[in-house]
């Protein structure tokens, strides 16, 4: 992973609903964070730090997400309705896959 590596992402938030999503890494600090940023996609604005910090049982990640949706009332609307949850449905698979593939 490097600055300036570009991530395509097909995302489906809804039956017959695509979205694509490009992100690009723009910092990056071995060991301890990355972050990437929305260069397109379904928010108006997307910054996420991925965080990387020791733990007496491992390596805890943390992550810090600042995101706007677009549509002004109708993507607060879509954010109560779908979009919060989804990001935690997101966020809680990846946990489960991150426990599985490093469990000791």
């Amino acid at each position: 992973m490097h600055p300036g590596m570009i991530i395509h992402y097909d995302l489906k938030p809804l039956p017959a609903f695509p979205v694509q999503w490009v992100t690009e890494i723009t910092h990056v600090i071995e060991e301890q964070l990355f972050v990437d940023e929305q260069r397109f996609g379904p928010f108006r604005f997307w910054h996420h730090q991925h965080h990387f910090n020791d733990h007496p049982l491992g390596v805890e990640i943390e992550d810090i997400i600042h995101y706007v949706l677009p549509f002004g009332p109708l993507g607060t609307l879509a954010h109560r309705m779908l979009v919060e949850k989804r990001l935690e449905e997101i966020f809680e698979f990846r946990k489960q896959q991150l426990s599985q593939a490093f469990r000791s």
